[in-house]
């Protein structure tokens, strides 16, 4: 689990001094199509990392927006509550999530924060109100499990860094297409660097989604499953959790395809994992349930 975590902690690393190098890269190129002057790698530099701090140190509320979740209470949550308590007790973790509600029908969940001391357990509606308590109680081991293994750091972070990509690359080519079709003789060599960037933004955004899927390796779920199983002695309640919700023919209308990898089981119903790819986010239902029975 040491080595995890250590490898969890050095992969964002990697991530955030790329993401940083390839904004800055972009905005740089970007002012000088502007002829901003020399002094625009600097900006491009300021900006890139100010906008790396900020999704580090903000990206559980970034996420929590982009799924319309709200906190979670004692007097409506009282069995969730209980649940969280007793499993904060029995991992041995030290400190308690917080815990927000997605009011959907799927039955789902995720974790985030960017430590154990700043972490979210979020669940949907439809995830109480479908499992009995022993299911819940396992779907939260998953989630806690990903909490002490620094899952949540790398997802998180990786989440809100493609999302800005994703954005800016939106917001650049619709900007581009306006000022194209607005455009005269004297700039078309601007726009002719403006077309090349937005065709860039274009090709990578959609890369950058595919590579944030890869980076959250599928071995954490099993890694996650495992943990849940040794937090509550109960595999058996995961497996039925497990097969209860890939089974729910509900879409989660707030998942999207960067905080798909985050759920413990695909967002999306049209795409169900029957095997597991190397584009996959998850495992397939069927490995995880075979290597849970292996466990006892």
């Amino acid at each position: 689990m040491y080595e995890d975590i250590r490898s969890n902690k050095m992969r964002t690393g990697v991530i955030i001094s790329i993401f940083i190098v390839f904004i800055t890269l972009i905005l740089y190129y970007i002012c000088m199509a502007f002829d901003l002057g020399a002094a625009s790698i600097i900006f491009a530099l300021i900006f890139s990392v100010l906008a790396s701090w900020a999704s580090y140190y903000n990206s559980d509320k970034i996420i929590l927006s982009m799924s319309k979740a709200r906190p979670a209470t004692r007097e409506e949550n009282q069995k969730l509550v209980n649940i969280l308590d007793a499993l904060v007790v029995s991992s041995g973790i030290g400190v308690t999530p917080k815990l927000y509600v997605v009011e959907d029908p799927q039955p789902n969940a995720f974790a985030t924060g960017r430590n154990p001391e700043h972490s979210v357990i979020c669940v949907t509606t439809g995830l109480l109100e479908k499992l009995d308590y022993y299911e819940l109680e396992g779907v939260i081991g998953h989630e806690l499990a990903h909490i002490a293994n620094y899952d949540i750091r790398l997802s998180a972070v990786v989440t809100v860094m493609v999302s800005f990509v994703v954005i800016l690359s939106d917001v650049f080519s619709r900007y581009f297409f306006r000022s194209r079709r607005s455009s005269s003789d004297n700039d078309n060599n601007g726009n002719a660097i403006l077309m090349l960037i937005g065709l860039v933004f274009l090709i990578l955004a959609p890369i950058f989604g595919k590579l944030a899927q890869l980076a959250v390796s599928r071995r954490r779920e099993f890694l996650a499953d495992a943990t849940s199983a040794k937090f509550t002695r109960n595999p058996d309640a995961l497996i039925s959790a497990l097969e209860k919700i890939s089974s729910d023919p509900n879409e989660l209308r707030s998942a999207n395809k960067s905080t798909a990898h985050m759920y413990i089981s695909s967002p999306f119903r049209d795409k169900k994992i029957t095997k597991s790819s190397i584009w996959s986010t998850h495992p397939s239902l069927d490995e995880r349930v075979h290597a849970l029975r292996n466990l006892k």
